[in-house]
């Protein structure tokens, strides 16, 4: 049931199923790639308490051997009874249809099918919630995918009655009508587990656009496509409307599989011109970035921050930066400005500047100058410092073989370096991916002795940015990060570098740090701020995605903040501080949190605390899970 690059993957969602083999064979003659079907049948309401049919003789659902188990395990995805009330009031009601889920799930698990659909029709789903986590906990590998309506059939219609609200016959309670809240309080109860996924049917009338990105920032692994979502073209096949196109395409940016769903309402083309139109959209997107190509396989996997003041890169690892097409680029351009500005065409024959390229790596940075000067036509004199002897052997090969004596190569740590002579530019790219994370500022500090009172620094300035995100795939991932040997929360107090995916960022990222070189202040680098964001609509808090912007020079700039990213970079990936608890949001709430950024004579760290809608402990305090080492 994998997705694959040239296909789209799509199930048929069958409620009649009198002859299974037949059944499945007709779906894929039709180029469905699985079908769902009723573990029992529909109308087989069992009666385990009490009843006449308490102590009926017989298999309650059909045999396992009508299939082979290659075909239960890839073709087959199981749905339970749609009759079920596990917190009904009625005692009788509740315990029967428990015992009858838990009997579908265990065959469903004897049948090794690989994803189990389980409706959700309310809010009032603890009981139904304990059940599924049981069954999850017991060691069967299925996933459960819960059938959540995008919107709930009560909210589609038209309400005649003005000012008419739902209320609960039984209890006297307002209804709860948004089913991501459905979703919330069930994925609650199971407390985020991993296996529990969400199949979200496909309404009509599309919600906003940020009930949208709200869906899309769940764990969504299929999308339940009613036939009535469909129009008909000129030629009388299915379409769908632009909105539900636009809808279709970023699903499948998630890899989320599809399910047709209801009668066939194209009889005349047959049910396989739904597949083919899905096929389509799916060959019709569009083709992916530079950013995306290269994040391919990376999304939503946590990293750790390069430290590459206390470790020593790999080859491999500079490779992979020196193919970024738009970051060498403006630091070229940045360079160049620089060198015009710094000399004026009539005193370039005699005038040499003096550049200083701190922490050379593999040496694109003294390509970069180097062709810039070419360019501007100025003549100038370069040290490469770099700290790894290992990328050192590469800088003095490239020294011997191309650049001869315009290039000096010292192999040392820019903070210990006494250089012979002042810079008039120092350039480097010592920015992580909150700017300041990989220790920028305390390193060109250092190596501020060392350029002219009038020096250039490259880059000029940076800041770094935040905002909230949630995301049940990224907590997830970082509750399997446990580590044995540290602080028991360590993996929640650690900030992890990932390329975001499967996240909802629900308000725009604000400004943090920011540092400007050359400094002129006696101001040390330790930080502190607090910021404030909005909520829009009820949602989960699980972290603060940081990002960063810098200023280059002059007006050459790089950055990954969402709204002003530059195109095509993929240098840099966000980075992800983690909230050990999710806190759930209302909307018209507002999420207020401080961070800090501290310093001793060893270490920097960040620290952490949300204090709003509520007070939660400080993260990482004393940086007990997490330092940057200087």
């Amino acid at each position: 049931m994998a997705n694959t690059q040239q296909h789209v993957s799509c199930g048929r969602d069958l409620h009649c199923v009198p002859d299974i083999a037949d059944s499945t064979q007709l779906a894929s003659v039709a180029g469905f790639d699985f079908v769902a079907v009723p573990i029992v049948h529909p109308r087989f309401k069992r009666e385990f308490i009490s009843g006449p049919a308490k102590d009926r003789p017989g298999a309650f659902t059909r045999s396992d051997l009508l299939l082979s188990s290659h075909d239960w395990s890839s073709l087959v995805v199981g749905k339970v009874s749609p009759w079920l009330q596990l917190d009904s009031q009625d005692e009788t009601i509740r315990r029967n249809s428990e015992l009858a889920l838990k009997q579908e799930l265990a065959y469903a698990g004897h049948l090794s099918m690989p994803a189990v659909l389980v409706n959700l029709t309310s809010g009032d789903c603890v009981n139904f919630g304990r059940v599924l986590l049981s069954h999850m906990l017991g060691g069967y590998n299925q996933q459960l995918w819960v059938h959540v309506p995008m919107i709930s059939a009560t909210e589609t219609r038209d309400n005649l009655i003005e000012d008419k609200t739902d209320t609960d016959s039984t209890n006297g309670k307002k209804i709860n009508n948004d089913t991501w809240s459905w979703w919330n309080s069930l994925r609650t109860v199971c407390d985020s587990h991993k296996k529990l996924s969400l199949a979200l049917e496909v309404s009509l009338d599309l919600p906003s656009k940020t009930v949208i990105d709200r869906w899309l920032g769940e764990p969504i692994k299929c999308a339940i496509l009613p036939t009535t979502v469909f129009l008909t073209n000129k030629k009388g096949y299915p379409v769908l409307s632009k909105a539900h196109q636009q809808l279709v395409i970023r699903l499948h940016k998630l890899d989320v599989q599809m399910m047709i769903t209801g009668t066939n309402r194209h009889p005349d083309k047959g049910i396989r011109a739904y597949v083919q139109y899905m096929d389509h959209l799916y060959q019709s997107q569009p083709p992916m970035s530079g950013l995306e190509s290269f994040a391919k396989g990376y999304e939503d996997y946590l990293q750790c921050p390069l430290q590459p003041l206390a470790d020593n890169l790999e080859s491999q690892t500079y490779e992979i930066f020196e193919k970024d097409p738009v970051k060498y680029t403006q630091y070229e351009k940045a360079i160049y400005y620089a060198l015009l500005d710094r000399v004026p065409t009539e005193e370039k024959a005699e005038t040499t500047l003096i550049l200083m390229i701190l922490g050379a790596g593999r040496g694109p940075l003294v390509r970069a100058a180097i062709n810039a000067a070419k360019k501007a036509d100025r003549q100038i004199k370069v040290y490469a410092v770099e700290k790894n002897p290992n990328a050192v052997v590469t800088l003095q090969a490239l020294q011997d073989e191309m650049w001869g004596d315009q290039v000096t190569v010292i192999s040392t740590d820019m903070r210990q370096w006494e250089a012979p002579e002042k810079a008039d530019i120092i350039v480097s790219e010592l920015l992580g991916s909150f700017g300041d994370n990989e220790l920028s500022p305390e390193c060109l500090d250092g190596a501020q002795m060392f350029l002219k009172d009038d020096g250039i620094s490259i880059p000029k300035e940076y800041t770094s940015y935040l905002s909230p995100v949630s995301s049940h795939k990224l907590y997830n991932e970082v509750r399997l990060c446990k580590d044995k040997d540290k602080f028991p929360d360590a993996h929640f107090e650690t900030p992890y570098v990932v390329r975001l995916h499967n996240v909802n960022t629900f308000a725009e990222a604000v400004p943090m740090f920011s540092f400007v070189h050359p400094k002129r202040s006696t101001k040390d680098n330790s930080r502190v701020k607090t910021v404030t964001f909005d909520v829009e609509i009820d949602t989960v808090l699980h972290g603060f995605a940081g990002y960063f912007d810098t200023i280059l020079y002059g007006d050459i700039t790089l950055s990954i903040v969402p709204k002003s990213h530059s195109e095509g970079m993929f240098s840099w990936f966000p980075i992800f501080f983690p909230i050990k608890e999710p806190i759930y949001l209302r909307s018209n709430d507002k999420v207020t949190v401080t961070f800090w950024r501290n310093i001793t004579a060893k270490n920097i760290w960040y620290e952490w605390c949300v204090t709003e809608p509520i007070i939660k402990p400080i993260h990482n305090p004393n940086g007990r899970s997490y330092t940057i080492g200087l």
